[in-house]
């Protein structure tokens, strides 16, 4: 089935060359031009993939882009020319897979469209030799043949990150999550759970990295 990209964004030259590049590569291609009309289409339309402009009228991509992940797990691209710090981690926190600032180059654009197609295809057909497998009862992760202990609060981190693999999490959103009394611990804590973590993880499966730390954002499972 030939993949669909929803393109929301109200640049009419910019959105028609994104729509060129990418139905060269064999998607096929919707194009809004106002963020308050996405809604209703995708209640009846289906996209895997939306890239999504920060700038919009009606209605602007963060509140957009909160909305559509509160009921659906489609891979968002977001794409602006503001290059705040906040913006950027704004918009992944609030559920975008990957964020593109302007001005880029359409190559750029449709190379990153296949990578969280790819990286989405993967999550939802995960190979089962490569999968943890929580056994939540006894803080226990299993991996083949092999197992490990955790700590309750290194079990709940994991739980979380493993709910979306692919979205990042700040620490604050990981401290609300471990921490819900919001008890005076600084938030490095959470590296330094995250790090115990990672290096019992590598003693279960040397070869796979579940979880990546991003640089001036938070972390992933992958």
């Amino acid at each position: 089935m030939t993949e669909h990209i929803l393109i929301v964004e109200d640049e009419p030259k910019l959105s028609a060359i994104l729509r060129d590049y990418l139905t060269r590569d064999g998607f096929s291609v919707t194009i809004s031009d106002r963020g308050d009309r996405v809604m209703d289409w995708l209640e009846s339309n289906r996209a895997d993939l939306i890239l999504l402009d920060l700038m919009l009228p009606g209605t602007d991509g963060l509140t957009l882009c909160k909305a559509i992940r509160a009921q659906s797990a489609v891979p968002i691209i977001m794409t602006t020319a503001r290059v705040e710090e906040i913006d950027r981690l704004l918009g992944l926190e609030l559920g975008a897979d990957d964020y593109i600032c302007k001005p880029y180059s359409p190559r750029e654009v449709v190379a990153r469209v296949k990578a969280v197609l790819r990286r989405t295809r993967h999550n939802a057909q995960p190979e089962p030799e490569a999968q943890l497998q929580l056994a939540e009862q006894s803080n226990r992760v299993h991996f083949g043949q092999q197992d490990i202990e955790l700590t309750a609060i290194e079990m709940r981190l994991l739980q979380v990150l493993m709910q979306h693999p692919g979205r990042i999490y700040t620490r604050d959103q990981l401290m609300d999550v471990i921490y819900p009394d919001r008890r005076l611990v600084s938030d490095r804590t959470i590296d330094s759970h995250v790090k115990n973590l990672r290096r019992k993880l590598a003693t279960l499966a040397p070869e796979h990295d579940f979880v990546r730390s991003v640089y001036g954002a938070g972390y992933k499972y992958e």
